[in-house]
């Protein structure tokens, strides 16, 4: 994955617009490692394959970012992304890591499924 540029973001996110899109949406804030830390409170969100058409998505702020995606009867939302990639499938997957490098957010766009 690339460091976020808002530019090339901004690029990729207008090209999955006001098309039938999959979604793919999760947080994490070390969930998977809590076990480790009996005292530490972890919580989290997963949706998979969430068919949406957006009409209107934005990535903003100064990094890490914001990623909104306007739908029919509100958003999805995405805080903290960092890096971005179009992998060789077209789909736009962004993430969000942590200071150690851990993901914490993950926002992934694609006209296919997701496996």
């Amino acid at each position: 994955m690339e460091i976020a540029e808002i530019q090339k973001v901004q690029e990729a996110i207008n090209s999955f617009a006001n098309k039938d899109v999959y979604i793919h949406l999760e947080t994490t804030n070390g969930a998977y490692a809590s076990h480790f830390n009996q005292g530490f409170f972890s919580a989290g969100a997963y949706i998979r394959n969430a068919l949406v058409r957006y009409e209107l998505g934005k990535i903003t702020g100064n990094g890490p970012y914001r990623v909104g995606l306007k739908i029919n009867l509100g958003w999805v939302y995405a805080e903290g992304i960092t890096h971005y990639e179009i992998d060789e499938q077209g789909r736009l997957l962004l993430a969000g890591h942590d200071f150690d490098g851990k993901l914490a957010v993950a926002l992934e766009i694609s006209t296919t499924p997701f496996e």
